[in-house]
């Protein structure tokens, strides 16, 4: 399975620290106001990704942030946090705030069918970890204390831009105005900021009541669940050049060696070929998208036509196209599956095809088009199993019931075992599935996932 790794900026082989398992933060929401389609392109890939990581047999331990304090207007650490601006605009507390907007963004997911992670943690539930990293990059000579508070000192790390393709000489020498005359460079950035008395949100710290900054956050909870070496870090290509070069500062300052070993970015969702925007009223939900008629399904299908490292553009006739594309696909698979016919086709080239289009840097939009070349062929039963094997991946609704990753999981597990002749272990795992409620039927292509 090959990655495209923004940090060597090449397509690389995924190899774990830990053989057989896979360590992957991915960044998450700021939980301060309602989610647009926009964002949910974020978990689509989260997802995605995890599909097919599971499908290869990488057992995961995933994380995801909430980002409920820390977050300024300004990635550059200056305006108000995130949090106390959606306070002040709608009259609730930030803990109101994060709540309502939390349960929001996982109702989204939910609809979208997204495989989250395993661990999901909010900011504020890590503020004495976070103060004990402060203090360490503090012991370590990464940081230093102003009046304001605790910032990272980038010349300390000569690293510093390797993400982003900025050498730490030329981001010095390119410093303009410096708006902060305590930060001994433009680019330093907060770790911990002191608050004034009247701030909403503070916590008692060696430094005075304060507060933490956005990207120390993602470092604490990274390595709080998966240690000191993680595999897969993820997030918008937007985040690449300051909020994920301060991680890596972080998390090497902190550390003394790397850290993430693959860092995986995906592009932007444009409207209309242009920027969604509030001011434009191109911003759109998914009850927008509903209002129009086009269920979480069809943006699901919608997402998997571009390929994530691309920018995709949202139009209302793509998402009509997407409609019509999933429809047609379930009406042909039910013709598949109710067929008793047994003809010759090259199911192992299918199937080898189609894996490695999602190990080629999850290349979904030609595994999509494999999987329509194949339902193309004549009506065959085992065309249907193996769409079945696929949709793993799609997490499409067939028949009505959409089958859980975890049950997949299994039934792919079994199957493996089978053919190994592990048959204890294959029993082991058929009854762990009927534990869930369903049942697993063989057949000569494979197996069929049956809902008791």
């Amino acid at each position: 399975m090959k990655l495209f790794n923004s940090l060597t900026r090449q397509k690389e082989e995924l190899v774990p620290y830990e053989e057989g398992v896979v360590k992957m933060y991915s960044c998450g929401p700021t939980v301060y106001s309602y989610p647009h389609i926009g964002n949910m392109r974020a978990y689509l890939f989260m997802d995605m990704l995890r599909r097919v990581l599971k499908y290869n047999g990488y057992k995961i331990e995933g994380v995801m942030n909430l980002t409920d304090v820390g977050h300024l207007v300004s990635d550059a650490d200056e305006g108000e946090d995130k949090m106390i601006v959606a306070s002040k605009r709608e009259h609730k507390s930030p803990w109101e705030i994060a709540e309502y907007y939390t349960n929001i963004f996982m109702a989204e997911t939910k609809k979208l069918g997204i495989d989250m992670p395993e661990h999901i943690c909010k900011a504020t539930d890590v503020i004495p970890e976070i103060i004990v990293f402060v203090k360490t990059l503090l012991e370590n000579g990464h940081a230093y204390e102003t009046s304001k508070g605790i910032y990272y000192d980038i010349a300390t790390f000569p690293a510093y831009g390797k993400l982003g393709g900025m050498n730490i000489a030329d981001k010095l020498a390119g410093a303009r105005i410096d708006i902060d005359d305590e930060k001994r460079h433009p680019a330093d950035f907060a770790l911990w900021i002191k608050a004034p008395k009247e701030h909403i949100m503070q916590w008692d710290s060696p430094w005075g009541k304060g507060y933490p900054g956005w990207h120390i956050e993602c470092s604490t909870i990274g390595m709080k669940y998966l240690g000191d070496h993680i595999d897969i870090h993820t997030g918008g290509i937007e985040h690449k050049t300051i909020h994920h070069e301060n991680e890596i500062a972080q998390d090497e300052g902190y550390a003394g060696h790397q850290v993430v070993k693959n860092w995986v970015h995906f592009e932007h969702l444009l409207v209309d070929g242009g920027k969604m925007g509030k001011s434009l009223g191109n911003v759109y939900t998914l009850d927008d998208l509903a209002k129009r008629g086009y269920s979480p399904e069809d943006y699901r299908y919608f997402f998997f036509t571009t390929h994530y490292a691309k920018q995709q553009n949202f139009t209302w006739e793509g998402m009509e196209s997407a409609k019509n594309a999933l429809k047609s696909l379930k009406a042909i698979a039910k013709e598949h599956k109710e067929s008793n016919e047994k003809t010759k086709i090259k199911i192992k080239k299918v199937e080898k095809d189609f894996e490695d289009a999602i190990n080629d840097d999850l290349n979904l939009p030609k595994a999509l088009g494999i999987v329509w070349t194949m339902l193309r062929m004549p009506r065959d039963r085992q065309i249907y199993d193996l769409l079945m094997k696929f949709n793993s991946i799609f997490g499409f609704n067939f028949d009505g019931e959409i089958i859980p990753t975890e049950v997949q999981q299994l039934a792919k597990d079994r199957w493996e075992a089978k053919q190994q002749k592990n048959y204890a272990k294959a029993d082991e795992l058929r009854g762990k599935i009927t534990e869930l409620g369903f049942s697993i039927k063989d057949n000569p292509s494979g197996y069929e996932i049956i809902k008791n």
